[in-house]
């Protein structure tokens, strides 16, 4: 997305999406660009809307994009065999998926660079572009076929993390539009789950402002002793295991390391010992190790 694109990102996302960035970033859907906008439909039936429909280039999109369609239905009936373990009593961990605003926008549309100079040389542009995500990620949500059964909200939060960006500018461009996001969940009754990836010890003091056991908080790096401290009468947290020490520690080191963690995040109850991401290749016996730890000293005795 160019720096001149905002105001048809602000004016029409859809279209924006449809016509411009998707043919741009995905070439079999260049010939979306001959369609005029969709919105732009004032009658039940437009011959000059649908036109393009006559075109080879166009014939050949919708024919790689059925080919695609197929290929999905595949991956559905895979994915529906996981799915099935809701229903088998097994809670679902991660339900619906968003973003927050800013990482909607700088992750992809205008990339890191992009969105750190537009913070400084358009940030009413800027802000407005989020206003507009942010709407757009609630209603995906909200309108979804599945809202019924969902109970749970996860976001990776990738661009606020310590480091990323000063305090001013996490309270102007980052905070503002994911807590507007994180209230219209709230206010379904879906509990929220974010990603903090990084350390998020700086921002500690911003992200407690949600209902008592709304919000679960899944950390890092951060200090989970500071994030106990500052959270743990309102949130769940949970997290902070290196993955580092499951790929490479020892079974005693990992339970040592887990033991210590429970003692710390654990009086009160609101915490759940988990790795602080997700680990390639973790060795089997630290797996096991993490388990023997919650077994030994994570239970709440009477």
């Amino acid at each position: 997305m160019t720096v001149d694109e905002y105001d048809d990102l602000i004016r029409d996302p859809s279209d924006f999406w449809l016509r411009t960035y998707l043919p741009r970033v995905l070439g079999t859907l260049a010939p979306m660009r001959l369609f005029q906008p969709f919105t732009n439909i004032t009658e039940n039936i437009h011959v000059g809307q649908f036109m393009p429909l006559a075109m080879p280039q166009v014939q050949e999109m919708l024919q790689k994009m059925l080919e695609a369609g197929k290929e999905y239905q595949k991956a559905l009936r895979l994915m529906g065999q996981g799915g099935g373990m809701m229903f088998r009593g097994f809670a679902g961990f991660f339900g619906a998926f968003a973003k927050a605003p800013f990482d909607t926008l700088g992750d992809t549309l205008r990339g890191t660079r992009g969105i750190m100079f537009d913070m400084f040389r358009r940030p009413e542009k800027l802000l407005k572009a989020l206003d507009v995500i942010a709407d757009l990620t609630i209603a995906s949500i909200l309108k979804s076929p599945n809202i019924e059964r969902m109970t749970l909200v996860t976001y990776p939060l990738h661009k606020g993390a310590d480091g990323w960006m000063s305090h001013k500018q996490f309270e102007t461009f980052y905070w503002p539009s994911l807590k507007k996001v994180m209230n219209a969940f709230i206010n379904e009754g879906l509990v929220q789950t974010l990603f903090a990836e990084g350390s998020f010890n700086t921002r500690l003091e911003y992200i407690n402002e949600f209902p008592k056991g709304a919000v679960s908080w899944y950390f890092d790096r951060t200090d989970m002793a500071r994030a106990k401290q500052e959270l743990g009468k309102n949130c769940c947290i949970q997290g902070n295991v290196p993955t580092s020490l499951i790929v490479t520690g020892t079974p005693a080191e990992v339970k040592e390391y887990c033991r210590k963690l429970i003692e710390v995040c654990g009086k009160g109850g609101g915490f759940i010992l988990s790795a602080g991401a997700m680990p390639d290749n973790p060795k089997l016996e630290n797996l096991r190790a993490m388990m023997a730890a919650v077994r030994e000293y994570g239970v709440y005795r009477k």
